[in-house]
């Protein structure tokens, strides 16, 4: 089971250690390892008029993101020759890519774009069926290949589900479809990530992606892949190793508030997933963390704070590999035009999910050449 993917909507209904500043790996050193640089540079040798024409040239490339009202952040891809579009999910706790289609019979499907095989010159079909399930509900369908564009990057052959049931969740999404940024290891059915496919086609600059999100519905989020831009973050990027591959698992110290330890005391296992809208918890911290703040549940069963608290309430430090990163009351506390409610929640799932509540206070950079975290304070 995939971790609570958007699990905020569905609430809605120094110095210890630092890691220095590494250099990512590059296509060329990719290109080595694999014993295939040779083959490429005799294949796309420098050419002075080859700007002229196309030709395969690994890039960084910038894909701008909707936030749907600080809940989701999506983007548009396209799927197919000629192209069909799609907004979809950039999610790092999944690994899969998938939209509906055609064939889909649900509800959820009826309002949103359904990619169609037989209108594409270039898919291939299968006959391997697709189960994904999310905190939030599942989907099933079928695996095919295809052409699809992130961004500038042409990644060919991507394999992908064609969504033929979804969650009745999924009626009430601005989005499509979703795809994951996870490792591998949890794509279901063994399909391969679209990040990882193209990073084996030579098509990025670095083995990473970053991430910005904006706050308060403003514009500008973007998903960068094969690289990260200092313009979205101030000071140096901190570098955090992964304790497991598959989400983007770290090691977290401690949730301090006014200096106090009110969670993950002596240490926790936390996750970063663009695909959770809050911030969640083994429901004992978060226990800790409601009655820190005020917040207490109310007949909707949302944790509701009063508004008149938030100017004296103090930041909630998440300490990650000796850093700390404090999340302030307006980030961790939403207002509306009556009430305020709290933005954390509590989970089964083991793990601190780390959302876009955090991540709108800090630049990521995910990076496979080393299987490291890059955190900064947006700029």
């Amino acid at each position: 089971m995939k971790w609570l993917l958007l699990l905020g909507l569905v609430a809605l209904s120094e110095c210890l250690v630092k890691v220095p500043l590494k250099q990512a790996k590059t296509l060329r050193d990719h290109l080595r390892e694999t014993g295939k640089l040779k083959e490429f540079l005799e294949t796309y040798k420098v050419d002075p008029g080859s700007k002229f024409f196309p030709r395969l040239a690994a890039q960084m490339s910038t894909e701008p993101m909707t936030n749907y009202m600080d809940m989701s952040y999506y983007g548009t891809i396209s799927i197919g020759t000629p192209p069909q579009d799609f907004n979809v999910i950039f999610d790092t706790g999944s690994s899969n890519l998938w939209v509906p289609s055609v064939y889909c019979s649900s509800v959820s499907c009826s309002n949103h774009n359904k990619f169609n095989p037989a209108s594409s010159s270039t898919f291939q079909s299968t006959n391997q069926p697709l189960d994904v399930a999310y905190g939030t509900g599942s989907m099933t369908g079928v695996l095919g290949y295809d052409t699809v564009q992130v961004g500038s990057i042409v990644d060919t052959r991507q394999e992908f589900g064609l969504a033929y049931t979804e969650a009745n969740f999924f009626y009430y999404m601005h989005f499509d479809g979703i795809l994951g940024l996870g490792y591998p290891s949890i794509a279901s059915d063994g399909a391969t990530p679209v990040f990882d496919n193209m990073w084996s086609q030579g098509l990025l600059s670095q083995d990473l992606f970053s991430v910005y999100l904006s706050a308060n519905g403003a514009s500008g989020s973007v998903v960068i892949f094969g690289g990260y831009d200092t313009s979205y973050y101030t000071g140096n990027l901190n570098w955090v190793p992964l304790s497991s591959k598959g989400y983007w698992q770290i090691n977290m110290d401690s949730v301090t508030m006014n200096g106090n330890v009110i969670a993950c005391n002596g240490g926790c296992q936390a996750i970063v997933d663009t695909g959770t809208s809050l911030i969640a918890g083994p429901s004992s911290g978060i226990a800790n963390i409601q009655s820190a703040i005020g917040a207490s549940q109310n007949s909707n069963g949302e944790y509701a704070v009063n508004c008149n608290t938030m100017g004296s309430l103090q930041n909630i430090v998440f300490t990650i590999n000796g850093i700390q990163y404090p999340v302030p009351a307006s980030a961790y506390i939403n207002q509306f035009t009556q009430h305020c409610t709290s933005n954390f929640q509590d989970t089964s799932a083991g793990l601190w999910i780390l959302g876009d509540v955090f991540i709108r206070e800090y630049y990521v950079v995910f990076d496979r050449a080393g299987d490291y975290i890059g955190l900064a304070p947006v700029a």
